[in-house]
């Protein structure tokens, strides 16, 4: 009986399964996609010449990668304390592995020297031809036969024991090694930020010192902003006006004749005042709808978007104050516009300094500003991606490449951020 409980006490031990963090995980993807956005603002920095007449463009670029830095730090502090309860979790788990380890040991000992104790008394066969029955010598071969499985059992169960502690021990290794490596990233990261924060700093000072002129510059560009607005309503007013004219036409066309057009012709509008589409651009504008956060990059080439949506006051400069009817994205030069969806060109226009394109789809537009050249025409049916020309490279900005996207729904202006994907 007390061999039977031995062997039962062994059989019922069950092994710690280790794994790694799914928020270390996390933290890492994290870190990595906000590395990569560092490394396109230094890029555009790099880029953006630095002029007598200091830019706003560079002002922006070095607020947005101080911005960027603090959450790598953040990322990184987080990453350290959840790495260090990793490395305390495995220390825990090789203590119970040890434990289980010796357990195993003490009762596969135990269950051995009870077996050879046995032996000096009684051998197997006179163990089974000294059953009362026949039936019951069967149940002793096979007896004897599970117990010699489960001393092999036994056996191999130790040995993988030891080598799930030296597997966590190699794990716990390798885990000191990376908090190593993430305190030295850390480190470095807070170097860089006390190194830009200097520079952002001389930036401020030297664009507080032309105030005059910098007002009158942003002065200007909301001028633009606006002519460009107006040209935007002027071109949905126009294009609403010309498919309600053509609903109207069809339907006394439609009365006078007695049959109704097919349907995939036929214009109606989602309400009073908007857009009629045909069957076609209603299709198009709800797989636009639905890719909402997944479209397509309006650029070539990576950017950072350094102006966001709707009315905000500047975070360095207290006298500047900006009203954006959709968001800046700086790029690399020789960047080019690109669709970020499906679409037909509806306008081109110059507003100074370069060209403007609206392509839409369906009862929403884009719009995307500040080229200096053009590769498509009106009424071009354009594809997702496809190049629409290039981005103007302003030498009064730094030669800073800036494009200014816009995103509207019928009349209504939207926030673009939230429908890229990226």
């Amino acid at each position: 009986m007390k061999l039977f409980l031995i062997i039962i006490a062994i059989l019922i031990t069950i092994p710690i399964q280790g794994q790694k963090s799914t928020q270390v995980r996390e933290l890492e993807s994290q870190r990595k996609a906000i590395e990569k956005e560092i490394e396109t603002t230094s890029q555009l920095l790099a880029e953006t010449q630095e002029s007598t007449q200091r830019s706003l463009a560079r002002l922006e670029l070095f607020s947005k990668q101080i911005e960027q830095r603090r959450t790598m730090i953040r990322l990184l502090s987080q990453e350290i304390s959840v790495t260090d309860k990793d490395i305390q979790g495995q220390r825990n788990e090789i203590i119970q592995l040890e434990k289980e380890l010796n357990y195993k040991r003490e009762k596969y000992s135990e269950a051995l020297r009870l077996i050879q104790k046995k032996r000096h008394t009684q051998d197997k066969l006179l163990f089974i031809f000294s059953a009362a029955n026949f039936a019951q010598s069967i149940r002793r071969i096979k007896y004897l036969k599970e117990y010699a499985a489960w001393q092999k059992q036994q056996a191999k169960g130790i040995i993988s024991k030891q080598k799930s502690i030296q597997s966590k021990r190699s794990e716990l290794e390798q885990a000191k090694d990376e908090k190593q490596k993430l305190l030295l990233r850390l480190e470095t990261e807070k170097q860089k930020i006390e190194e830009e924060e200097l520079e952002q700093k001389n930036e401020i000072e030297a664009l507080n010192r032309r105030q005059r002129e910098l007002q009158s510059e942003l002065a200007r560009k909301q001028r633009r902003a606006e002519i460009l607005n107006r040209q935007i309503e002027k071109q949905i007013a126009e294009e609403v006006a010309r498919a309600a004219a053509e609903a109207k036409a069809s339907k006394e066309l439609a009365e006078q004749t007695g049959s109704q057009p097919p349907k995939e012709n036929r214009r109606e509008a989602d309400n009073a005042g908007g857009y009629a589409m045909t069957k076609e651009e209603r299709e198009l504008s709800e797989t636009f709808a639905a890719a909402k956060g997944t479209l397509a990059s309006p650029l070539s080439k990576p950017y950072a978007i350094i102006s966001d949506y709707g009315e905000q006051q500047h975070p360095n400069l207290r006298y500047v104050r900006i009203m954006n009817h959709g968001i800046d994205l700086q790029t690399s030069s020789n960047a080019e516009a690109c669709a970020v969806f499906t679409g037909v060109v509806r306008a081109i226009f110059i507003v100074e300094p370069g060209f403007s394109i609206i392509v839409r789809h369906g009862k929403y537009l884009t719009v995307y500003s500040n080229l200096s050249e053009v590769y498509v025409h009106k009424d071009d049916a354009v594809k997702t991606g496809q190049r629409l020309g290039k981005v103007y490279a302003d030498i009064d900005n730094g030669n800073a490449s800036i494009m200014h996207f816009e995103l509207w729904q019928e009349s209504d202006k939207q926030n673009p951020r939230p429908w890229l994907g990226r």
